[in-house]
Order: C-alpha cells, then sequence, then structure tokens
C-alpha cells in the first residue's frame, strides 16, 4: 500500500537495548516491561498517553495474559481508554504494526496511534496441547521457542537450512558471508562512537531490573556482542555440514521492546522533537519465497515497496535490513547491484540480537536518525520473516 497521510514525529520513538536471551532482561515480563518503557519513554518526550486514539501491539512469544493484548498494552502505558489489534507475524512484526497504524491515520480513522512492540526470548513458553485422540489420551507439546526456530511447519526444514539454500541456489561463499559479518561488525561499532551517541539519540538507559526492591542489573547498552574479527569468524566451523553459515554470521536470540508513534501530518508537528525535521512513510509490501529460501523474499518486497512508493533502488540515501543470516545482505546487495557497505550504517540484527516483535522497530528508528544525519532522503526498511516472508516500507525525512 502506498501513503500520502501517515508520519513519524521526530524523536516519537524509542527502544531498549536488546539483550541476549538468558541476559539481564530474562526475569522480566514483555508486556509489563514495555508498558513500563513506555511510560518514561513518553514522559521523557513530553507526549501525553491521553493524545493516542489507538494503539497496535506487536508481540510473537506469548507472556502470562496476553489473550489482554492492545487493551491491555494501552492500559500499561497510561493509556486506559484505547485499543487496537495484537498483531504476531514473525519477525515482520514491527513492520506490519506500522503499516497498519499507517492505514489507520490514511483513513482518518485515528490522528495518533502508539505502536508498541515487544518480545522476551528467554524462558520461552513449554506447551502442552491435550489431545484425548492420542495414545492413552497423551497430548503434544511444543517449546514455542526453540522448536519454531528448528522447524517450519509447512517446509519442513530449520530457519537456518532455508539460509543455506539460498546460499547454495546463488552460489554465496564463506568468505562472502564471513565479510559481509565483519562490516557489520565495524558498522555497529559507529554506533559506539562517543560514548554511544547515535544510540541514545532513541535509546532508553539506563534500565534497572529488580527483585522486589534490589537491583539485580543494570543495562546500559546492548548485551550479548561478541567481538568479532577476521580471523575468529575464519576458525568458526559451520553449523550445518558443509554450509557457510557459522554462528559467527547468525544472529541471536534476544530481549527488549520499541514504541514508534504514528499521526497524521498536524500531529506530528505537534508531536516532533524538531519541527524542521518531517518524516513521512510511503509505502509498505510484503512478499513470499518459494518453500525453504526465505532469504530471497526480501528482493519482491523490495521492489513492490519501491513501486509503490514510486522511486527506485538508486535513490534511496539509507538501507537498514533485519539480517537474520549475513547470507541475506549477500543476497540482498547482489541482485540490487550495491556494495555490502551501502546498507546497515550503524549495525543491524546480525550484531546486536534479534528480539523478534521489536527487531524491526528498533531497525526503522535507526534508520530515520541515519537519515536526519544524511540530510534527510528516502529510506528503506526491508528484512525476511518466518514462513518464507519479507516485508519492507519505504520513508522519506525532509530535514
Amino acid at each position: 500500500m502506498a501513503f500520502t497521510k501517515a508520519f513519524i514525529p521526530y524523536g516519537a520513538y524509542w527502544s531498549t537495548p536488546f539483550v541476549r536471551w538468558q541476559g539481564s532482561f530474562a526475569s522480566q515480563h514483555a508486556m509489563k516491561f514495555a508498558g513500563e518503557i513506555a511510560q518514561r519513554a513518553l514522559a521523557e518526550r513530553e507526549i501525553p498517553p491521553e493524545v493516542f486514539e489507538t494503539i497496535v501491539f506487536g508481540m510473537t512469544v506469548p507472556q502470562h495474559h496476553c489473550f489482554y493484548g492492545g487493551p491491555w498494552m494501552g492500559a500499561l502505558v497510561g493509556a486506559p481508554t484505547i485499543t487496537g489489534p495484537f498483531i504476531g507475524q514473525a519477525c515482520a512484526t514491527s513492520a506490519k504494526c506500522v503499516e497498519t497504524a499507517a492505514r489507520e491515520v490514511e483513513a482518518g480513522d485515528t490522528s495518533a496511534s502508539l505502536v508498541i512492540t515487544a518480545d522476551r526470548c528467554s524462558n520461552g513458553m513449554h506447551i502442552y496441547y491435550p489431545n484425548p485422540l492420542g495414545p492413552g489420551g497423551k497430548g503434544d507439546h511444543e517449546d514455542w521457542v526453540w522448536d519454531n526456530f528448528s522447524r517450519d511447519p509447512w517446509a519442513k526444514q530449520s530457519m537456518i537450512q532455508t539460509a543455506e539454500n539460498v546460499a547454495k541456489e546463488a552460489g554465496i561463499t564463506r568468505e562472502q558471508v564471513d565479510e559481509c559479518t565483519l562490516m557489520r561488525s565495524q558498522q555497529y561499532e559507529k554506533a559506539l562512537e562517543n560514548d554511544r551517541a547515535f544510540q541514545k539519540k532513541y535509546m532508553v538507559t539506563p534500565i534497572e531490573i529488580k527483585a522486589g526492591k534490589k537491583t539485580i542489573a543494570t543495562v546500559e547498552g546492548d548485551e550479548g556482542v561478541f567481538p568479532t574479527s577476521k580471523e575468529g569468524l575464519a576458525r568458526l566451523k559451520p553449523v550445518l555440514p558443509e554450509g557457510v553459515v557459522t554462528f559467527g554470521a547468525q544472529t541471536f536470540p534476544a530481549d527488549g521492546n520499541c514504541g514508534i508513534v504514528v499521526t497524521n501530518e498536524d500531529k506530528a508537528r505537534e508531536l516532533s522533537r524538531d519541527k524542521s525535521i518531517t518524516i513521512r512513510i510511503l509505502s509498505y509490501a510484503q512478499a513470499r519465497a518459494e518453500k525453504a529460501y526465505m532469504a530471497k523474499a526480501i528482493v519482491p518486497a523490495g521492489d513492490r515497496a519501491l513501486e509503490r512508493a514510486g522511486v527506485a533502488m538508486k535513490d534511496m540515501k539509507a538501507i537498514k535490513t533485519h539480517t537474520p543470516f549475513a547470507v541475506n545482505d549477500v543476497y540482498f546487495c547482489r541482485n540490487y547491484d550495491l556494495p555490502l557497505d551501502a546498507m546497515n550504517n550503524y549495525g543491524c540484527s546480525l550484531i546486536y540480537g534479534h528480539p523478534q516483535g521489536p527487531t524491526g522497530a528498533r531497525t526503522i528508528i535507526e534508520l530515520i536518525e541515519e537519515l536526519v544525519l544524511l540530510g534527510g532522503g528516502y529510506g528503506m526498511f526491508n528484512g525476511c520473516a518466518a514462513g518464507d516472508t519479507g516485508a519492507a516500507i519505504i520513508f522519506k525525512v525532509d530535514v
């Protein structure tokens, strides 16, 4: 879909640091934690919760009482009179949440919608499904996070196998994968320069984690990022026999949450931290690749988003992707005839982790901030998602 009326106020977005699973955020209920962070972020930005008419909530790993979805999240952020959908679209959750909010603005149904995305991959649910027809009435069971990472029920393959399938078909080598991984690590280092000046434009820190009244951890930035070198990557063995993907060339599960405010033009100007900056949502598109070739979906999704926005890849001043595997970025750059360093400045999920639902939101936020630093222009967010799907959004920033 193309948009003409959907905007994001400058600065009206935030993210926690991303923390590797079973780390400092492992004890936090994802929804309650996101509500606490949103209340803090809104207060710091002087945005009253009463301004929101709708909420769009995204999450992929169920939490206790998440049945109440959007309405409960509205109450948790301090806006108990609003409601809205609860969206779970795997790694495309954030993109779909932003698109859903933009659709409501475009239709005139709301002037201001709050997008909240949250996930805790740590301590994922272990589910028992009653099955009276099972042997002796034995039920079925599932480890929500691990089992779904390991096997697509339709493609019958793991996510890492889909990356290997694309690498083999496209002739992507281990050397190319390691080169991409090293570059993404170096790009992330730019976000840490000058005492994390880039990340501090949007990241909520410090965050104190408490057990009762006792502070058990203080989170100042991303946790779980692993130092990367050419020699270190070369020493790693492929995860799958004869493959190209190592543990260094894929992301890791994480915990965290994000928020993005989507409004009409007037409300964006009212809520913006800098009224000279305009952020427009131009288009959204999704696509699906053939079975067990997940990384390929990013290209048709990107093509459709560009077409709907009426622009071309050459017009993009900044590009950010969700990168579960370095294979994705190598494939993307090859198809669009781009050098590897043409995208993912300041890092990506390959390096700082993947909490699933909020991953795309943080990436979108970093895209916006990069475009502002560059003096404005067009930007693309693109990423694959479980089920061999992809989603892309085009933005335009005027400074």
